[in-house]
């Protein structure tokens, strides 16, 4: 049986957008905590001869900023505050009588210290050392729409053509290859039908066509989805099969249980080419094991609730530090103990060891496992950041699973390459937020923000073809496209609806879209302010200096639309 792990790493745009605690210290705590180990621990198997055929998708906003001067330079600054903080832990500690921690301190330190010398090593590119990887072929990139827009709530499908030609463009030229998978932001899908999100919806009713064609133009092979999508919405449950060592067993996004004497029509243990309209469209979807993915990301009932593990929630300020160790299972943070890297990094060998043995049983278990797979998406910051040693965890894991005998751990395009995709599935609409819909993105907290955005959508497109044609708007247009682009993120609507940092969110999302509108307005025939718009166009590319070429994909879709006679 294969198993394909997949990690989705992305960011919204944080550079020059301020540093704590949600600009440039945001890519920059991601960076130290996940990007630099997870590279730390494919050099490590890479030297042992271990085979870590990761599936990794970073978006191209978060791809952009990696490649960014300035993320190097936000970087060594908050290395060197980060250091400057385990200097000053000695006298910090001796004066509140925590001299106890002190140890900690000093593996924060040396912890530091080797992420900096292997950012260094990488010449702080470290979109270059994900590359080499690539090359030998030891892992497979994936993309995913520009700047992670929620796709099935675009009001235009050149938007939607937009946002994954330029991810696929983008991808191309950072990466050198063209990427196979595509990863649809928060996993949102929504099959052909009539599409009236919203009443006030720009030609709300009107037949639209699935995600599945518009991923197939782009040029992508197979996306993953949430497991209830490609089972007509019901929650899978364990198809009769007894793996009673999973602490969790069933469940997934709906929190609904199928009706009485329902049969599940659908495997989550196959990938399946999805039907568009009834006929095949070329793209093959991944549904997420509901079982084994949530054993390794559920704080309550997987292994990151160990009680050896790093306490992500108790941080010692000033300086903010994390000393403590999660502890008694359902202790408060008063109440947590020092943490022990040595006893947690070997816990997270015992959990590996335990999830590869696991899988082997499974594989023993399923019918015909031997065509079958698991395939487990998470976000690449579970691993690192919210579980400081996840990291650890996926090198001991694919350590184990180098051992099993009856599970081959693969890419998602290295199975399609030797399985194709079962018969068609017609997908239902869903994503993988918050019960299984689209309800995180579209409530009555964020419904304001989806008629401003529909309004720039319908304004870029019909300017768009005549300002191509005018060598002194085509500055104007492309940075119009950018700050429709950054608008167009599915992390505003998502922060808003947690309620963390909700005037952060607000903020740059009305930004984004008060650029994209002042730009958009002297691209009009008549407009007088086309010289103002200019300068503000550049000032806007100074700071937000994405996508260089994104004009070349905004003709694409042009054409693509000319040629269809839309």
């Amino acid at each position: 049986m294969d198993f394909v792990l997949a990690l989705h790493s992305h960011l919204p745009w944080v550079l020059n957008h301020g540093r704590w605690p949600h600009g440039s210290d945001w890519i920059c705590e991601a960076a130290l905590d996940t990007y630099l180990p997870l590279l730390h621990t494919l050099d490590r198997l890479a030297a042992e001869d271990v085979a870590s055929p990761l599936t990794i998708g970073i978006t191209p906003v978060l791809a952009n900023q990696l490649a960014s001067p300035d993320f190097v330079t936000e970087l060594e600054a908050y290395f060197t505050q980060r250091m400057e903080t385990c200097a000053e832990a000695e006298t910090s500690l001796a004066e509140t009588g925590d001299e106890h921690l002190l140890p900690i301190a000093h593996f924060w330190r040396s912890h530091l210290l080797g992420l900096r010398q292997l950012f260094h090593r990488e010449g702080g590119d470290l979109i270059a050392a994900f590359r080499r990887h690539l090359d030998a072929g030891r892992v497979e990139l994936i993309s995913s729409g520009a700047t992670h827009g929620f796709l099935p709530l675009l009001a235009r499908d050149e938007s939607i053509r937009l946002q994954l030609q330029l991810g696929y463009a983008e991808h191309q030229r950072l990466f050198g290859r063209k990427p196979e998978g595509v990863w649809l932001p928060e996993c949102a899908y929504r099959p052909a039908g009539p599409w009236a999100p919203l009443p006030a919806a720009p030609g709300a009713g009107r037949h639209r066509a699935g995600i599945e064609v518009h991923v197939a133009e782009a040029g992508f092979k197979y996306f993953f989805v949430d497991s209830h999508l490609v089972d007509a919405g019901q929650a899978f449950e364990l198809y009769g099969a007894d793996w009673g060592e999973w602490r969790v067993i069933g469940g997934s996004a709906p929190k609904r249980r199928p009706p009485s004497g329902h049969v599940p029509a659908n495997s989550p243990y196959f990938a399946y080419d999805v039907l568009s309209e009834g006929g095949p469209s070329g793209v093959a979807c991944f549904a997420r094991d509901p079982i084994s993915s949530r054993q390794v990301w559920s704080r309550q009932e997987g292994y990151p609730g160990d009680e050896w593990y790093l306490e992500f929630h108790k941080i010692r300020w000033p300086g903010g530090l994390k000393y403590w160790r999660v502890s008694a299972p359902g202790s408060d943070l008063g109440s947590k103990e020092p943490y022990d890297p040595v006893e947690a990094a070997g816990r997270a060998g015992v959990h590996a060891r335990h999830f590869a043995a696991l899988l082997e049983k499974m594989a023993g278990q399923l019918p015909g496992a031997e065509d079958r797979l698991v395939a487990v998406p998470f976000d690449t910051e579970l691993f690192g950041h919210w579980w400081f040693e996840g990291v650890e965890f996926l090198g001991q894991l694919y350590r184990s699973l180098g051992k099993q005998q009856r599970i081959r751990p693969v890419t998602a395009g290295g199975h399609l390459h030797a399985h194709p995709p079962a018969s068609g599935m017609d997908l239902v609409t869903g994503s993988w937020g918050a019960n299984g819909d689209f309800s995180m993105w579209l409530n009555p907290g964020t419904d304001w923000t989806w008629p401003r955005l529909w309004a720039i959508e319908e304004n870029f497109w019909a300017l768009a073809p005549g300002a191509l044609q005018d060598q002194a708007r085509r500055p104007v247009l492309a940075q119009a496209a950018r700050a429709m682009l950054l608008a167009m993120g599915s992390d505003w609507q998502f922060i808003i609806s947690t309620g963390a940092v909700t005037d952060y969110a607000i903020k740059r999302f009305t930004e984004h879209c008060a650029d994209a509108e002042f730009l958009l307005s002297a691209l009009r025939p008549g407009a007088d302010n086309l010289a103002e718009a200019q300068k503000a166009a550049a000032e806007q590319w100074d700071r937000d200096h994405c996508f260089p070429d994104v004009l070349a994909t905004v003709q694409a879709v042009l054409a693509d639309r000319e040629g269809a006679g839309a």
